[in-house]
C-alpha cells in the first residue's frame, strides 16, 4: 500500500477533541496518489481530509459511495481567463467556475488580463476578488500583470496575494495590457526576484511574430494556413531562450506558459540542467489537436501559440512522458461567438476555451501513451499547487483541503455542446470521443458538482501563496 494511506488518522476537532464522526466519508474509491492507486475511504472534517485508510471506521454526516470510481486530487487549473470584471459577456466567474467544477477543477489561477481594468495594481485585484467572491464555485488565485509602466506597483500586488507577475514577449490583443519590452521584462524579473515570486511569460518573438503576420495580411493572406505560418516554432523557441537568459542573469523564478513544442520544453531542461529555476506548462489542446485540425476546424480552434503539425504535438507527448513538462493548464480563454466567425484568421480571437476538458484530454490521451493516473494527478492537481505555493492544495494527503474528484474511467462518450456550461459553450473538441467522466467534484468538503449539475451555491474563496513555497514544483 502507498506510503501515504498507511498514515495514522490522529483526527481531531478544535480543541484537541478526538472525532467522533466525520462529516463527510468517501467509501470505497481507488484513491490516486504519488505513490500508486489503492481502495481506500476518505474521511472529511472541517473541510480537511483527515484521514485515508481502508475500511474506515465511524459515521458521517454524508456518505459518498465511490465503488468503482477513482478518487483523485481536485485539479489545479493555473492558466484560466475569466474576462472579470468588466468582460463578463465573454465568460465571467460565475459561468467559468461552473465548467471548472464540472470538469473536476477545485482551484484555479486567474489571469491579469482580459479583465477591465486589468490586474496591474492593487486597486484593480481588489475589484476582481470583489468580482469572484459570492460568484465562484471553487477556490481561486489571481496572477498579477507586468507590463510597461506598473514596476512600482508589482510590491502592492505581492502584499496582496498574487502568485506571480504575467508578461507577454509579444503583443496581446488588449490595449490595456501591453506588450513587455526586453528592459520592462529585465527590470520586472529583477523586482520579482527580490520579491520571492515568479514570472511567467507568454513566450512567442514580437519581431518575428509581427513581421510575418504583416507581411500576410498585406498580400491578402488571411487563412488559418497563413495564420499559422505567422506564429512559427521558431518564434516561441526564440523567446523561451531569451526568457532563459533573463531569469538566469536576475535569479528570478521563472514559469513558460502553454509551451506548444517538444523542443520548447528542452531548452527548459537545459536551463534546469544549469541550475536556473525554471518551469513550464503545457495546454491540453496542444496535447490533443494538431495544425491539420486547426485548418478543419477554423476559428474556434485559434489559439497563440497556434497548434502545431503532428510531429510536435509527438515531441512534446515525449516531454510530457519525461518529466519535462512540469504541468497542465488549460490556458481557458472564452470568447463570445461573433469573435470566431469569419475567414480572417488574423481578425478573429485568438483563444481556446477548455477548462472543462482539461482533465478528460488527459485521460483520453495520456493512458494509450503511457502516461499513468498518478502522473496525471502530478501534472494538473500536485506540481501547480506546489509551483504557486498553494498549500493545502493538489493533494490526497492528510491534513489537505478536502478538494476531491470522483471520475468513472470507464466512461466513454461523444463531447457535445449541451455539457459544456461556459458561457457560449465552445470548444473545438465538440464531437470527439472522450474517455474518463468527472460524476462528482468536492471543494474543501462540499459537494459543488454532480455530473454536470451544481448542486451548492458559489463558495470560492481567495487562495493566497504561502511564503517560501512558490518555487518548489520539483523538490
Amino acid at each position: 500500500m502507498p506510503e501515504l494511506l498507511r498514515q495514522p488518522t490522529g483526527h481531531v476537532r478544535g480543541g484537541g477533541a478526538p472525532l467522533s464522526a466525520f462529516d463527510v466519508l468517501v467509501r470505497g474509491g481507488t484513491v490516486v496518489t504519488p505513490d500508486g492507486c489503492a481502495r481506500c475511504d476518505v474521511g472529511v472534517a472541517d473541510g480537511l481530509i483527515v484521514a485515508v485508510e481502508p475500511d474506515l471506521e465511524g459515521s458521517a454526516r454524508d456518505t459518498v459511495d465511490a465503488a468503482g470510481l477513482h478518487v483523485v486530487p481536485g485539479v489545479v487549473d493555473a492558466h484560466v481567463h475569466c474576462n472579470d470584471p468588466g468582460r463578463s459577456d465573454s465568460e465571467g466567474f460565475a459561468h467559468g467556475t461552473s465548467a471548472l467544477a464540472a470538469g473536476g477543477t477545485t482551484t484555479f489561477v486567474d489571469m491579469p488580463l482580459n479583465a477591465s481594468p486589468p490586474t496591474v495594481d492593487g486597486p484593480s485585484f481588489d475589484l476582481k476578488v470583489a468580482a469572484a467572491t459570492g460568484v465562484a464555485f471553487v477556490d481561486f488565485a489571481l496572477w498579477g500583470g507586468l507590463v510597461p509602466g506598473n514596476l512600482d506597483r508589482l510590491d502592492e500586488l505581492a502584499e496582496r496575494g498574487v502568485v506571480g507577475f504575467k508578461a507577454f514577449m509579444c503583443e496581446t490583443g488588449m490595449d490595456d495590457f501591453p506588450a513587455a519590452d526586453d528592459a520592462t521584462l529585465h527590470a520586472g524579473m529583477a523586482r520579482a526576484a527580490h520579491l520571492g515570486l515568479p514570472v511567467a511569460v507568454h513566450a512567442e518573438s514580437a519581431e518575428l511574430t509581427t513581421r510575418l503576420a504583416a507581411e500576410a495580411v498585406s498580400e491578402g493572406r488571411t487563412t488559418m494556413r497563413d495564420y499559422l505560418a505567422s506564429r512559427p516554432a521558431e518564434a516561441e523557441l526564440e523567446a523561451i531562450g531569451r526568457a532563459i537568459g533573463m531569469a538566469e542573469d536576475t535569479g528570478c523564478s521563472l514559469h513558460v506558459v502553454h509551451v506548444s513544442t517538444g523542443r520548447g520544453a528542452r531548452l527548459i531542461e537545459a536551463a534546469r540542467a544549469r541550475g536556473a529555476d525554471v518551469t513550464c506548462e503545457t495546454c491540453p489542446h496542444y496535447l490533443a489537436l494538431d495544425d491539420e485540425d486547426a485548418v478543419r476546424l477554423g476559428m474556434v480552434a485559434k489559439c497563440s501559440p497556434p497548434l502545431r503539425p503532428r510531429e510536435d504535438l509527438d515531441e512534446l507527448w515525449g516531454a510530457v512522458l519525461d518529466g519535462v513538462v512540469d504541468l497542465v493548464a488549460s490556458d481557458h480563454s472564452p470568447s463570445r461567438p461573433e469573435l470566431k466567425l469569419g475567414d480572417d484568421a488574423f481578425a478573429a480571437w485568438g483563444g481556446i476555451a477548455g477548462c472543462q476538458t482539461l482533465l478528460r484530454v488527459l485521460l483520453t490521451e495520456g493512458p494509450p501513451r503511457g502516461l499513468s493516473l498518478e502522473a496525471i494527478a502530478r501534472l494538473c492537481a500536485e506540481a501547480p499547487a506546489r509551483r504557486f505555493g498553494l498549500a493545502g492544495k493538489g493533494s490526497l494527503e492528510v491534513g489537505a483541503d478536502a478538494d476531491l474528484v470522483l471520475v468513472d474511467l470507464g466512461a466513454r462518450a461523444e463531447l457535445t455542446a449541451e455539457e459544456l456550461l461556459s458561457r457560449h459553450r465552445l470548444n473545438p473538441l465538440i464531437g470527439r470521443q472522450m474517455s474518463g467522466s468527472v460524476v462528482r467534484t468536492i471543494a474543501r468538503g462540499s459537494t459543488v458538482c454532480l455530473g454536470r449539475d451544481m448542486v451548492a451555491s458559489p463558495g470560492g474563496r481567495l487562495v493566497r501563496p504561502q511564503p517560501g513555497r512558490s518555487s518548489e514544483a520539483r523538490s
